[in-house]
């Protein structure tokens, strides 16, 4: 074999191998760091219960994914630090290494794992409901057509809400901004994740006591993941070996018991078949 020929195999059998060596590196990133500095660094949204919101009395932060994520960081043998995130800078955080994962308030969507890496087992399963003025006449989903939705920035809601139902969607900042547009009359309907919406209107009667759930079905109910950067390959094996076994041991249930998660069925399911597959 002629000398260049065995010197372009030696160096693209190197080039291989290093180009593994980095892949493998990048990989391992992630876990490496929260292993080495000893803290897992989570994403966190606040925009209320049950999943996520600051405790009047004890100005600590308190919710169903706080609770998912100190289990978490349990499960690592690590401390637990919380970043606040909002729906528009939530995955740039994330991508930035600013926090080294997110449960955030982010349903599964294929737009969204085209560009992140998420843990494959949900925390969760839920839909978007339609909270507006109880004399608004709309009685369904298909009624929004020609009629304004707010939503907050990046909401998986927004693409069925103007493809499927032809509503005119207002993208807001945050949860908390959205419902503010539809109390200042801004928009006919705020859609947002059913459990949130229902506490609010349940623990505020009086300032809500015009609104209600409007339609009886949610919309597009998805899967609740964890999300990571593209490449964290070990560190989405660990978080669902970890998300299994709360699931299993009934954890979860016992966090949706404790922060008033209204629909249970989803966590219901995956506990039984997941404690029988032990």
């Amino acid at each position: 074999m002629p000398f260049k020929t065995i010197a372009s195999a030696v160096f693209g059998l190197a080039f291989a191998a290093t180009a593994l060596a980095a892949t493998q590196a990048s990989a391992d990133a992630t876990l490496d760091r929260i292993k080495g500095r000893g803290t897992l660094t989570v994403g966190v949204i606040l925009s209320g219960a049950p999943f996520g919101y600051i405790d009047p009395k004890s100005q600590t932060q308190k919710g169903y994914n706080l609770d998912i994520a100190q289990a978490l960081a349990d499960d690592l043998g690590v401390k637990l630090e919380t970043v606040t995130v909002t729906p528009p800078n939530r995955v740039q955080f994330l991508q930035q290494g600013k926090v080294d994962i997110l449960i955030a308030n982010m349903q599964y969507t294929e737009e969204r794992a085209k560009v992140l890496d998420y843990v494959k087992t949900p925390y969760d399963r839920s839909g978007g409901a339609a909270v507006g003025r109880k004399d608004s006449g709309l009685k369904d989903w298909a009624d929004l057509k020609g009629k304004s939705a707010c939503v907050s920035q990046g909401s998986n809601f927004t693409q069925p809400l103007i493809e499927q139902y032809g509503a005119q969607v207002k993208a807001l900042p945050s949860q908390p901004e959205s419902l503010l547009a539809l109390q200042g009359g801004n928009c006919d309907v705020a859609v947002h994740v059913g459990a949130t919406v229902a506490l609010l209107l349940q623990d505020r009667p009086e300032e809500w006591k015009d609104y209600a759930i409007l339609f009886p079905t949610e919309l597009i109910p998805s899967d609740s993941v964890i999300w990571l950067r593209k490449g964290d390959k070990d560190t989405e094996t660990v978080l669902d070996n970890s998300v299994k076994k709360l699931h299993a041991s009934g954890k979860l249930l016992e966090f949706a018991k404790t922060n008033r998660l209204l629909n249970t069925e989803y966590l219901k399911q995956e506990n039984k078949a997941l404690s029988a597959a032990k």
